[in-house]
């Protein structure tokens, strides 16, 4: 296996946590929006549960990322080996996982809420947006 630079972790680490706390505001509003909600459905509590599922996966990738920026950045008072980023790495990538699937997941549902067209669309643009990140993660 490849090691990547210190460096290399830093700037990537810092992307992550870019996209993660956006996300991650994100989810919160929809959790914090769907909680205040009169509707009681089953799929407004599905999507709640999808909400809280991605706030809390974008939040563990947030923390889990900051560890591996602060451990490589110039300065860090101990030392610092590849293994010991090993952790907060699949901890942070695991997080981002869960919190970007449960997010397309609350798109393709979202439009159920509405009517049986505007479902079909968002499932359909939500499988667009999974495959297309998958073959650009691929690639």
């Amino acid at each position: 296996m490849v090691e990547l630079p210190f460096e290399y972790w830093n700037k990537l680490a810092s992307q992550f946590i870019l996209t993660s706390v956006f996300l991650g505001g994100f989810s919160i509003a929809l959790t914090a929006n769907l909680l205040i909600s009169e509707s009681k459905t089953r799929l407004s509590n599905i999507i709640l549960k999808l909400a809280t599922t991605s706030s809390g996966g974008f939040l563990t990738a947030v923390f889990a990322m900051t560890n591996i920026l602060l451990a490589t950045t110039e300065g860090y008072p101990t030392e610092v080996n590849q293994s010991d980023l090993n952790t907060p790495r699949i901890i942070g990538f695991f997080g981002y996982m869960v919190g970007l699937l449960s997010l397309l997941a609350i798109i393709g549902l979202s439009g159920w809420t509405k009517s049986k067209g505007t479902g079909i669309f968002t499932t359909v643009v939500s499988i667009i947006t999974l495959i297309l990140f998958l073959i650009s993660a691929i690639s």
